[in-house]
């Protein structure tokens, strides 16, 4: 399977419009690939937050046609990244988008975990309540967005729901990228299973962005990484070597805790 990770880069000052028209066309020359993967609120910057009441769109507003459009033109499955999208009976959500080589809308995840504490996305947007996967012909995708990487949790129950490949998108800052490069192996390693995680360059709202999008199979092996310039990531993955490396390390047979209720602990009697 064939995976290509377009880490786009964000500046200020080019408009939504501009940067999706120039994503449309990026998108479609990837018609060598079976998997391509876009970054996190790429339209406007994950850290735009001044922006996503403005710039918000229905689920299927332009960002959408104009994926849906791209993943058919190109016959790929396409993780369209997220967007700010308005719920016409509720908040905004960073929704994500996966599009099956016909257009048509395979997944939309809302990202459960939203950043900045006491602000930002944290206010700003509701948070999604469901784990997302999506069965492709060579693997099973579980889906996550940025914040959602420093959560183990949320992997192991898409793992327990089947996936095989963990897929992230991201507007992750640069100031914690050794974050980002640990915690993607770690998510790998345990979970033994390939992660994509693709994220934004460049600078938007004052954070420079991480870049350094990243490949890593099942024993936590960094297969691909970019730089921290706009690049596309191309990297071939055998989705057998989960199955292989469950079968060889089996430690997921060996989980205890979150399978059960626990025992509870019996006190000694007092006398």
């Amino acid at each position: 399977m064939r995976a290509s990770l377009i880490q786009i880069d964000v500046n200020e000052g080019e408009s939504v419009d501009s940067r999706r028209r120039r994503v449309t066309a990026l998108v479609r020359e990837q018609a060598d690939a079976d998997l391509v993967v876009l970054p996190e609120l790429w339209t406007t910057g994950a850290f735009a937050y001044e922006e996503f009441a403005t710039e918000a769109e229905p689920l299927e507003g332009p960002t959408y046609e104009a994926m849906a459009k791209a993943a058919s033109d190109a016959g790929v499955w396409l993780h369209a990244g997220s967007i700010p999208e308005r719920d016409p009976e509720g908040p905004l959500y960073n929704t994500a988008l996966v599009f099956s080589p016909s257009g048509e809308l395979a997944a939309a995840y809302r990202k459960i975990h939203r950043f900045g504490f006491d602000k930002g996305e944290a206010v700003l947007m509701g948070a999604g309540r469901e784990l997302v996967t999506v069965r492709l012909p060579e693997t099973t995708l579980g889906v996550a967005t940025c914040y959602d990487l420093r959560f183990p949790e949320l992997f192991r129950g898409l793992v327990d729901a089947g996936a095989e490949t963990l897929v992230l998108s991201a507007g992750w800052p640069e100031r914690r990228r050794a974050h980002w490069t640990l915690l993607a192996q770690a998510r790998a390693v345990e979970n033994q299973a390939f992660v994509l995680a693709c994220g934004t360059a460049g600078t938007h709202a004052g954070v420079p962005q991480a870049g350094h999008s990243i490949v890593v199979d099942p024993w936590g092996e960094v297969l691909a990484e970019a730089g921290a310039g706009e690049e596309i990531l191309t990297v071939d993955l055998d989705p057998a070597k989960v199955a292989a490396t469950r079968e060889q390390f089996p430690a997921l047979k060996d989980r205890l805790l979150g399978l059960e209720p626990p025992r509870r602990q019996r006190r000694p009697d007092s006398h």
